[in-house]
């Protein structure tokens, strides 16, 4: 996985957590446009992102492998600018996304079940 850099790996990433979200959401039979959109507030900002990461680093829940990952994602140089959180949030939640988008692309989708539930757990 070394050919994408954290960037790319967030970017993918945040694609496929708002997928999950957005699937999860309407399973709930929320189906109003602007009730989804209010929800998935909750489950994609940056803060919950940070917060969940913390979560899953203090109970050592990631392997060395998934924590390297992480790093790349949090440390990328990024020309992207916080909107509604602070840097240090911002830069968290784009390495939970790196980390999403590294399972992701390599078909390690067991494992992101098991987060992506654990997540659900956590933001509810």
């Amino acid at each position: 996985m070394s050919e994408y850099n954290g960037s790319v790996l967030a970017y993918i990433g945040d694609a496929v957590l708002s997928l999950q979200v957005r699937e999860h959401l309407v399973r709930k039979n929320i189906s109003n446009p602007k009730s989804l959109l209010r929800a998935s507030i909750e489950y994609v900002s940056a803060k919950s992102q940070a917060n969940f990461i913390s979560y899953l680093l203090e109970n050592d829940v990631l392997d060395e492998s998934e924590i390297n990952i992480y790093k790349r994602g949090r440390n990328y140089k990024s020309s992207s600018i916080a909107k509604n959180a602070d840097v240090v949030s911002y830069r968290m939640a784009t390495g939970l996304e790196a980390l999403w988008g590294y399972l992701y692309l390599e078909n390690k989708s067991e494992r992101l079940d098991v987060l992506w539930k654990s997540y659900i757990e956590f933001v509810e």
